[in-house]
């Protein structure tokens, strides 16, 4: 940390040497909801000592808690089933008025983002598209590095899943539709979506049997979408964050369609605070378009391409592509323990999260160097950057090049340079109070920002961010924002406008105390 004593609001901050990551972690509860009623998410700062009391407090006609999720304060509210909508917007305003109530949403659903096919067998082409038959010459995978499939359930006792599934939690995960501990799919001639999911990522390679997955990452299943290929945002919120909990290092989320949602960007903000690669699909509806979770700047977005490397025509895109992958006919493991070809953003996603877990067993990188360092070496094929991003994931260049080397992208690796600002802000009183902060850019050209708070453990401060215009954001009017419901916010911006002076808002939303303020620059 460096010397904080002439710093001041509105100070330059001055550049210094690196600084640790903040993290913090939590363990999720085991209730769960699961009727047909209207559902409504509350998010309590960590202001309040009990979320559950807060909204508890508020119920007066048949609501009931059905659900929470304590790593990031959420508490999922059930609706009597006769309630209709005036009962329900005047429940919602009776929790918006409440002290530390942060936000009120309805429980959406997500869908699995996939194109099925009719049913056939046939030959792989995705490994051996993105050269991780080449990257095997070096590594077939770690056992020891995770890739948790928030998905439908896994046939985890499929011939060619069975060796690679994560043993240290049982039966290898957790399900979080029907609240058991036991993620095996439901009805297996429905449910066959996480099955293939995780085949693509980490089916087992060098066995013997059928076909292969990117490389021999351990699997870990979190069931957040049932039989029907649906999932609400409280469960697939809960499986993201007892993923993160249980170390995971790549989350695939092959999934989406719900919308912003403030639960689920509490959810990524948190598995990717403590340390987990979040990978996940496009979309499906070939629009300029990415769905969330994608569309969150925690979240790797993929893109899906054809088998002749065109984007696929089901396949969204848009600014937050980061990578692309093929997703059109791709062969897998199926529930009836054989292998079939389907399609979707859904079938591209993980074999950039399988190439995630496949460049760890070579190489100890943190999720933001993970991230940087698949897209540095990640191959041009030619596509606009929104349909591509950096290029289609490659693992052979991800685990043969060193990421210390420069090598990859021609021009050096982002983070060879970087330079890190740390500040101690002064006393925030409540909620009128707040601070900006402004910093003066190191490098001519810098590949990376990331702005990170840490803040008081019992109150809700937000963190925002402009860029390019040299004003500072207010929390109506910014560039970026993190807004969970603790003091603990990161803002990573990839290539930042650097035309003008970066300006930082720090925000008492709910409760008050000092906090500390890091912002870490990259260049190549």
């Amino acid at each position: 940390m460096s010397d904080h004593g002439s710093a001041t609001r509105r100070n330059v901050l001055r550049a210094t040497a690196a600084a640790g990551a903040v993290a913090f972690v939590g363990t999720a509860t085991g209730e769960q909801g699961g009727t047909d009623r209207t559902e409504l998410l509350v998010g309590v700062t960590a202001a309040a000592d009990d979320h559950r009391a807060v909204v508890r407090e508020r119920l007066r006609g048949g609501e009931e808690i059905v659900g929470a999720n304590d790593p990031i304060r959420s508490v999922t509210v059930a609706l009597p089933a006769e309630a209709d909508e005036t009962a329900k917007e005047q429940f919602e305003r009776r929790l918006r008025e409440t002290d530390h109530v942060k936000y009120v949403e309805e429980n959406t659903e997500h869908e699995a983002f996939y194109t099925p096919n009719d049913p056939k067998y046939g030959d792989q082409y995705a490994d051996q598209d993105v050269n991780a038959n080449d990257a095997w010459d070096t590594t077939l995978g770690d056992s020891s590095v995770t890739v948790a499939v928030v998905d439908q359930g896994i046939k985890y006792d499929h011939p060619d899943l069975d060796g690679n599934m994560d043993g240290s939690v049982s039966n290898y995960g957790r399900d979080f539709v029907d609240d058991d501990a036991d993620p095996y799919p439901d009805v297996l001639s429905d449910e066959y979506h996480g099955t293939h999911v995780a085949g693509i990522a980490a089916g087992e390679t060098d066995n013997g049997e059928g076909a292969t997955g990117i490389g021999n990452s351990s699997i870990l299943s979190g069931r957040a979408l049932s039989e029907s290929g649906s999932g609400s945002t409280s469960d697939i919120a809960d499986a993201i964050t007892w993923a993160a909990d249980q170390g995971a290092e790549v989350i695939n989320l092959s999934l989406g369609g719900g919308g912003y949602t403030d639960t689920m960007k509490n959810a990524v903000s948190y598995a990717y605070d403590n340390g987990s690669l979040i990978v996940a699909a496009a979309g499906n509806d070939g629009t300029n378009n990415v769905s969330y979770p994608a569309a969150y700047s925690e979240c790797l977005a993929v893109s899906a391409l054809d088998p002749d490397g065109t984007l696929a025509s089901y396949s969204n895109y848009g600014s937050e592509i980061e990578l692309c992958a093929p997703g059109t006919d791709v062969l897998s493991t199926w529930t009836d323990d054989g292998y079939r070809k389907i399609s979707g953003t859904s079938m591209a996603t993980p074999v950039v999260g399988g190439s995630a877990g496949l460049t760890l067993a070579q190489w100890s990188l943190s999720n933001t160097e993970l991230r940087t360092h698949l897209k540095d070496t990640a191959v041009d094929i030619g596509l606009s950057s929104d349909k591509q991003g950096s290029g289609r994931v490659d693992p052979n260049n991800a685990v043969d090049t060193d990421p210390t080397s420069g090598g990859g992208g021609g021009g050096g690796t982002c983070g060879d340079k970087s330079t890190t600002a740390s500040v101690t802000g002064e006393y925030l009183a409540d909620y009128t109070d707040d601070d900006c902060w402004s910093y003066a850019w190191n490098y001519t050209d810098p590949c990376q920002v990331e702005v990170e708070l840490d803040g008081p453990s019992d109150a809700d401060f937000d963190l925002y961010v402009n860029t390019g215009s040299g004003t500072c954001p207010s929390t109506s009017s910014y560039d970026y924002r993190s807004i969970s419901t603790d003091s603990q916010e990161t803002i990573t911006v990839d290539n930042p406008d650097d035309s003008a002076d970066l300006y930082v808002l720090v925000d008492s939303y709910d409760g008050s105390g000092y906090y500390d303020l890091y912002i870490t620059e990259k260049s190549t």
